[in-house]
């Protein structure tokens, strides 16, 4: 449920609000399939929510430990400093 409220948020423009329930989605359900892509999205939506590059970087890394095997890993794997 967070996951798609998250996307409608972050389609509005509310980075701020969509950053926080995609980051819920991976804490509350870090096993799902969805996981990964909340991962990925979270650290979009901070990175648009500050103008601040560090949080791509910083969701890059989370990838190195975090669904590593996944294709939002790979998509991520840009952002790496």
């Amino acid at each position: 449920m967070e996951f798609g409220l998250a996307k409608e948020k972050f389609a509005e423009g509310d980075f701020s609000r969509a950053g926080a329930l995609f980051r819920k989605t991976v804490d509350e359900h870090p096993n799902a399939d969805i996981a990964p892509e909340a991962l990925y999205w979270a650290g979009v939506s901070k990175y648009k929510a500050s103008g601040d590059p560090a949080a791509l970087g910083e969701t890059a890394a989370a990838f190195q430990s975090l669904y590593t095997d996944s294709v939002w890993a790979k998509k991520a794997s840009v952002w790496r400093q």
